[in-house]
């Protein structure tokens, strides 16, 4: 059963672009959407489950965390209209763990030791290198796109790095922090666009995007069972089964087309920036 739960979030995680290049529209009707099926769940976990208290200051600190998840989603949409899904996402996953880790070295005493250290360390550069492999194309007129996609996903990734870092600096269950964040993510969400583009407010591809924040929250809340049933490293590793999914969807479901030169690479280095996030959590 802990593995079923486990599967949740590498699943929900990995058709969420899917579907979302499915419904079509802007990043602002995309983050729109999330934002709101987002705030929706929250909602039903808060009312119905009922967790416990928590204070003020983690109360705020969980709803700046999803304010920040926001910055990282609006850079990862944009790109997917600028190279696709199936560059897109290995690309941000790798660049969403070497942050991620290097935060939890530098900041939270993780990767004690010097051996912690170089493992992890090969680790990182395991993600560089197929990440790097996962954006090599054929074509010169793709590469200034490619060159773009990564230079957005480059500025924006903090925000997916303070999202993750700002929940280590509370003693709060993950349950009794979720509608916190997911009202974060929403706040967020609806600012951005009132400052972007006011009108997505009223397109019908911002409100079929609610089933992506669905999607999105869903799979985040079974993450915080998964990591109670099954230790948070054997979950964590389970839920980088996502980018596989979202990756090769891209190709089958979205058509996102690769030559055969591409579709080598982006196998090989979909198997790095896995076995390099396995690392990461196994030090």
């Amino acid at each position: 059963m802990g593995i079923l739960i486990a599967l949740i979030p590498a699943i929900g995680w990995g058709i969420q672009p899917l579907v979302l290049k499915k419904i079509g529209g802007r990043p602002t009707n995309e983050i729109l959407g999330t934002g709101i099926g987002a705030l929706l769940v929250g909602l039903v976990v808060q009312l119905f489950m009922s967790p416990g208290g928590i204070s003020i200051t983690t109360f705020l600190i969980s709803l700046l965390s999803g304010a920040f998840w926001v910055i990282g989603q609006i850079g990862q949409y944009t790109t997917f209209n600028l190279i696709g899904v199936s560059k897109t996402m290995p690309i941000s996953t790798a660049m969403q763990l070497v942050g991620t880790s290097l935060i939890g070295v530098f900041a939270f005493g993780e990767w004690a030791g010097t051996t912690g250290k170089v493992i992890g360390g090969v680790a990182i550069v395991l993600l560089v290198i197929g990440s790097a492999l996962t954006a090599v194309t054929d074509g010169g007129s793709k590469q200034g796109g490619i060159t773009k996609g990564i230079s957005i996903l480059a500025s924006t990734s903090i925000g997916y790095w303070v999202y993750s870092a700002l929940p280590k600096l509370v003693n709060a269950d993950g349950v009794a922090i979720f509608f916190p964040q997911m009202l974060g993510v929403f706040l967020a969400a609806a600012i951005y666009v009132v400052l972007k583009q006011p009108k997505a407010y009223g397109d019908g591809k911002s409100w079929k995007a609610t089933i992506v924040g669905v999607i999105f929250s869903l799979a985040a809340f079974a993450y915080i069972f998964s990591a109670n049933a099954n230790g948070v490293a054997t979950a964590y590793i389970i839920t980088q089964l996502n980018v596989v999914i979202s990756t090769l969807g891209g190709m089958v479901i979205l058509h996102e087309k690769k030559s055969k030169k591409e579709l080598r690479y982006t196998l090989i280095g979909l198997a790095l920036i896995v076995g390099g996030s396995m690392i990461t959590v196994l030090i």
